[in-house]
């Protein structure tokens, strides 16, 4: 996940790529591409990141899938602000996916039968082409560029073209069916800048990210958060400084 955050009055992105057992925060001026090829991660990374459809992420050659909570919230929103209802019946249809997933699982099962996969998909692809049809593209405008489709067609054509990494978790259960965990991760961030309003300087937000991934990689493990920051500083029994120079 990324999200904006100041330093010295200037606005960056603060990015965060995480798992169950660690968490790592980087910062750059950028918030696409040209930030997460400095930060490292994603260029080598072949495992399933799950994100929230910034298109910047597809640039890389690794398996995708994307957070269903915001489509859920876009769901709600397309329900409640245009009054489409196959926008309810997505967000029912997605949660009941849920629902079965993590009913599986609670009985130690590692998949849906065939027949399951095949009915949830069949009904996700009918309602995705109901709001399609509701939402047809808008005629031409004659200007240059392309015409505003909308935001219920957007987000229809996001769920169409990207049906798979929408329904990854249905399929493999070790795909979470959101990227909360990135937001969580971000949430620290934004609690500081809510607190602080900035930081004062980059070797001030250098340092908070190297010691929020340490402190929150700590958590992540079960590890005494106290105990683990007292060891950085002893080594054969002796106090170090291991702050960068």
């Amino acid at each position: 996940d990324e999200s904006g955050f100041y330093i010295n009055g200037e606005r960056q992105w603060i990015h965060t790529a995480g798992t169950s057992q660690l968490t790592y925060y980087d910062f750059h001026r950028k918030r696409g591409q040209k930030a997460m090829d400095a930060i490292g991660i994603l260029p080598v990374f072949k495992g399933r990141a799950i994100h929230d459809h910034l298109l910047s992420y597809f640039h890389y050659d690794c398996d995708h899938g994307l957070c269903n909570t915001h489509h859920l919230r876009e769901l709600i929103f397309v329900e409640e602000r245009y009054d489409q209802p196959w926008a309810h019946r997505l967000k029912e249809h997605l949660l009941a996916i849920k629902n079965a997933v993590e009913n599986a699982k609670s009985h130690d099962k590692t998949k849906l039968p065939d027949y399951i996969l095949k009915k949830f998909r069949s009904t996700y692809k009918r309602i995705v082409e109901q709001g399609l049809k509701a939402n047809p593209p808008p005629p031409k405008s004659g200007k240059r560029g392309k015409t505003a489709q909308g935001k219920p067609r957007n987000l229809l054509k996001r769920l169409n073209d990207f049906a798979n990494e929408t329904l990854a978790f249905m399929y493999d259960f070790n795909v979470p069916f959101d990227n909360n965990l990135a937001e969580r991760d971000i949430r620290m961030i934004k609690l500081q800048q809510k607190i602080s309003g900035c930081f004062r300087s980059e070797t001030g937000a250098i340092n908070f990210c190297k010691i929020r991934s340490y402190i929150s990689t700590v958590r992540k493990q079960g590890k005494n958060v106290l105990e683990a920051l007292t060891k950085i500083f002893k080594i054969n029994n002796s106090d170090i400084c291991l702050l960068p120079k």
